[in-house]
């Protein structure tokens, strides 16, 4: 007996197109929508469920390596923070400052000198009561 022509057209409805990926390809879908609102819309089986099949699948630790790229990102932006600080300290940074951005960072510096001296104080006084 011979097949009929289906008409291949694009489904609208997002839950008929999981539903209908899952039949055509006998297979478990999940999709994760978020709408212009921000309301958050979940079709077909858990989210954990979905990665940690995946996980197993594949024979590796998403999360960890994940964890990993994050923790070798966190170590290169502190290293470029660093840079930074010391380019910062040592005055290389300012020749592109105006004259309100100059003003307010000398605020800033008195106010962290301020601070360091009081601490120098506190750190003399309990010095000098402490060992008599």
């Amino acid at each position: 007996m011979a097949r009929g022509k289906i008409q291949i057209k694009r489904i609208q409805n997002t839950t008929k197109k999981a539903n209908e990926l899952t039949v055509l390809y006998d297979a478990k879908v999940s999709i994760i929508m978020f709408s212009s609102t921000g309301k958050l819309h979940k079709i077909e089986q858990s989210t954990k469920q979905f990665f940690d099949q995946y996980q197993m699948t594949l024979g590796v630790d998403i999360w960890n390596s994940h964890y990993e790229n994050m923790q070798e990102n966190l170590k290169k932006l502190k290293e470029v923070n660093r840079n930074l600080r010391k380019e910062f300290r040592m005055g290389d940074c300012l020749n592109e400052l105006g004259m309100e951005d100059l003003r307010l960072l000398e605020e800033g510096m008195d106010k962290a000198a301020k601070v360091v001296r009081e601490r120098k104080v506190r750190l003399i006084i309990c010095s000098s009561f402490c060992f008599t």
